[in-house]
């Protein structure tokens, strides 16, 4: 097997990355979550459908800019816009780390954050590497980001008593901030046209603004991705709002729901990364992307038969933690490997799409079904229950999608 010239240099620059940019979020996620459990695990409905809306803004703005910049000028501007953002909210926790609606906002902005950088990466990963070096080497730079979110939820730990939100924000800002260093790297790396194909890093997309949802509605392979997007983010809502509620009845104030969260979110990042590590490299090689797609959703619906049949917090918490782990561990890993036998357009556009408005979207129709089905009068083993039959229509539409994928070149 032949590797490119300057292979490990970019591995080791995307490793960084994607470490820097996971660290910086997780710092601030159990703030999130601490300050969304205490606002009332109901409110979290409206806060998704605000998110949603949010999004259905953006997406224009980012189409409009993705046409126009190059992305070498394109990736470092998004971040830096973000990182000036945490500086505004770290001053606004420290004038009142316990209000209500700074919390909500907070909880808003983070999430739309979250999706935005996240995507990009991954559209800049897709970018840069070859269908065969994807298949190789995302679970590796993957494994950065669960090194990032085991180092960020540590830091919260052991910070959020003696720092306190706004402290922890500050220095979420500094970590963003300083993944721009690893972008102009790898764009130096990358000053010829990329590797998969499209347009070169110093050129715009090009394209209409808004092609991100014509294509998306134009490929059945691409409408599969979004489906398997869909409904995970279903699932993983019902477990989330469950668990909320858990929270919000155990601990009374924000710097102990901060601390829970930031435990959970150390024991998802720990079994991400040996997932990274030691599952997806070695099995995409050498069984393609369809059977890990499929598996993942297959572990979905054992997870929910078991919380159906011993519907008590402790499985709860375990379900969270295995969704997340599977989802960050193999699941996403193998999704943005579909991207990479993809034009630059799909890759920014669409993807960008998918991972923000169909993600979010489908948040909100979760929350609001999590709600309906709780007005029928469903127990957690009852929500569990449909929760299965969710999961065995996800297993279908992932062997599916891989199915596409391997009509579009991959394996």
């Amino acid at each position: 097997m032949t590797r490119a010239p300057g292979e490990r240099r970019r591995l080791a620059l995307s490793f960084l990355y994607f470490a820097l940019l996971l660290a910086s979020y997780y710092l601030i996620r159990p703030v999130r979550d601490a300050l969304a459990a205490g606002s009332g695990a109901a409110s979290i409905k409206y806060l998704a459908s605000v998110v949603f809306v949010v999004m259905l803004a953006i997406v224009p703005v980012f189409g409009w800019l993705v046409a126009r910049l190059r992305r070498s000028l394109l990736l470092p501007l998004t971040y830096g816009f973000f990182a000036l953002n945490l500086v505004v909210f770290a001053a606004l926790f420290r004038l009142d780390p316990e209000a209500v609606w700074t919390g909500r906002v907070f909880y808003v902005w983070t999430t739309v954050f979250n999706l935005f950088v996240v995507s990009v990466f991954w559209s800049f990963m897709a970018d840069i590497w070859r269908e065969e070096e994807g298949r190789r080497l995302f679970g590796v730079i993957a494994a950065g980001g669960s090194l990032g979110g085991l180092a960020g939820p540590i830091a919260a730990h052991a910070l959020a008593g003696s720092v306190g939100t706004a402290g922890l924000t500050l220095i979420a800002a500094a970590l963003l901030a300083s993944t721009v260093v690893t972008i102009l790297l790898l764009g130096r790396e990358r000053r010829d046209a990329p590797a998969s194909g499209g347009a070169p890093l110093d050129e715009p997309v090009g394209g209409a603004i808004l092609a991100g949802l014509s294509r998306l509605f134009a490929s059945p392979f691409l409408l599969g991705i979004a489906a398997l997007v869909a409904l995970g983010s279903l699932l993983g809502m019902i477990v989330y709002i469950e668990l909320a509620k858990s929270a919000a009845s155990a601990f009374a104030t924000a710097a102990e729901r901060t601390a829970f969260y930031s435990q959970r979110d150390l024991w998802v990042n720990g079994a991400s990364l040996v997932l990274q590590l030691l599952v997806v490299g070695p099995l995409a090689r050498r069984f393609g992307v369809r059977p890990l797609l499929a598996g993942t959703a297959a572990l979905a619906l054992a997870a929910f038969a078991g919380l159906a049949a011993a519907p008590v917090v402790s499985t709860l918490l375990a379900v969270n933690v295995l969704l997340r782990a599977t989802e960050f561990g193999v699941g996403k890993p193998n999704r943005d490997m579909l991207y990479t036998v993809v034009d630059a357009e799909t890759k920014y556009k669409v993807k960008n799409v998918v991972d923000t408005v169909v993600y979010r979207g489908s948040d909100v129709l979760s929350g609001w079904a999590h709600a309906g089905l709780g007005l029928l009068g469903l127990s957690l083993a009852g929500i569990a229950t449909v929760a299965v039959a969710v999961a065995a229509t996800l297993v279908a539409i992932a062997w599916a999608v891989g199915t596409g994928y391997r009509r579009q070149g991959g394996r």
